[in-house]
C-alpha cells in the first residue's frame, strides 16, 4: 500500500468483497469505517448505526404539529409523551385552515405572493382588494383622547387579571409603568408651567412699558389737568376737552345743566374754565404775551 516515497498513502475499503485501495477514502460518520467512493453511503456498506442519525417526523392528527421519532426509542413512548405534554387540539384549525381575503364574497386564498397589508387598517388583503376603496377601509385608528393615566390603569388591570399565576411580576411591571407615566406627565407639566410663566412675564413687562410711556408722555409739561365738574385728572388739555364734551356736555344737556367751556393757554396748553384766570396766568407766567410760540 502506498509508494516508497509515501508509504501511508491510501487505504483499503472495509467491505470484504471490495478491499479496493483508495487514495481519497471516505470515513463514515456513524461507524467510523473507511470506504471507497462506491461504498461510502449508509445503504451501500450496510451501516449498523445509520438509524441514529435518521430524522423521521410524524404529523399529529390532533394538533397538526410535527413529532420527531427519537432513534433507539419506541415510537409509542414518543407518541404518548407528545400527547401528554405538547399536544393542543385547538391548534389544528389554525394550522390547517387556509387564510382567505376578509372582503365579503372574496374566496381568494392568501399566499406569500398575493398578500398585501393595508397601511391604514393593517389587515391582509388579496391583490384585487388591496386599495382602501375596494375593501372599505375604516382608516387608521384614532389615538385615545382620554387621560393617559386611565388608559394605563385599565391596561394594567387587564394584564393583572390574565396573569394571576405570577402576581409579583405583574405588580412590579405595573409599578414601573406607573412611575414612567408619572415622570413623563411631571416633565410635561413643568414645561407647560415654564412656558406659561415666560408668557406672563412678557405680558407684564409689555404692560409696564406701555404705562411708563403713557405716563412720561402725559407728564412731559409737568401739569395735570383736572375736570372742574367731576374732579377727574388728565395728562393733557385735549383729553380733558374730550372728556367734558362727551360726558358733561351731553349729560348736562339731557339734565338741563350748564355747559362748561375750557380755554387753553397758547403757551403751555394748560386749560382754564374761567377766561379771567387764563389772562392772569398768561400775564404772570408768560410775561403778558398771549401769542403762541
Amino acid at each position: 500500500m502506498g509508494t516508497p516515497e509515501f508509504p501511508n498513502l491510501g487505504k483499503h475499503c472495509t467491505v470484504e468483497d471490495c478491499k479496493q485501495i483508495d487514495f481519497l477514502p471516505f470515513t463514515c460518520d456513524r461507524c467510523s469505517q473507511v470506504f471507497c467512493l462506491e461504498h461510502r453511503s449508509y445503504i451501500k456498506h450496510g451501516c449498523p448505526k445509520a438509524d441514529k442519525k435518521d430524522v423521521t417526523v410524524v404529523i399529529c392528527p390532533l394538533c397538526a404539529k410535527g413529532v420527531r421519532l427519537i432513534p433507539d426509542e419506541d415510537p409509542n413512548i414518543t407518541w404518548d409523551t407528545h400527547v401528554n405534554t405538547d399536544c393542543d387540539p385547538s391548534n389544528y384549525e389554525r394550522a390547517t385552515k387556509k387564510k382567505k381575503c376578509p372582503v365579503p364574497g372574496c374566496k381568494e386564498i392568501l399566499t406569500f405572493s398575493n398578500t398585501l397589508k393595508c397601511r391604514d387598517c393593517l389587515v391582509d388583503h388579496c391583490l384585487k382588494h388591496r386599495f382602501g376603496l375596494d375593501h372599505k377601509c375604516p382608516g387608521p385608528k384614532k389615538p385615545e383622547a382620554g387621560f393617559q393615566f386611565m388608559g394605563l390603569l385599565n391596561r394594567n388591570r387587564k394584564e393583572e387579571r390574565k396573569s394571576n399565576r405570577a402576581p409579583a411580576t405583574s405588580s412590579t411591571n405595573w409599578t414601573s409603568s406607573f412611575l414612567n407615566a408619572a415622570s413623563s406627565v411631571r416633565a410635561s407639566a413643568e414645561a407647560s408651567m415654564t412656558k406659561l410663566g415666560n408668557e406672563i412675564s412678557q405680558k407684564l413687562q409689555f404692560s409696564r412699558d406701555g404705562l411708563s410711556q403713557s405716563s412720561s408722555s402725559g407728564s412731559r409739561n409737568g401739569h395735570v389737568e383736572e375736570c372742574p365738574q367731576c374732579g377727574a385728572t388728565f395728562s393733557s388739555v385735549t383729553t380733558l376737552v374730550e372728556h367734558v364734551e362727551k360726558v358733561h356736555e351731553k349729560g348736562g344737556n339731557r339734565a338741563g345743566g350748564k355747559k362748561v367751556t375750557i380755554d387753553a393757554c397758547p403757551k403751555c396748553s394748560r386749560g382754564f374754565h374761567d377766561p379771567v384766570a387764563l389772562v392772569e396766568h398768561v400775564e404772570k407766567d408768560h410775561g403778558g404775551s398771549s401769542r403762541g410760540r
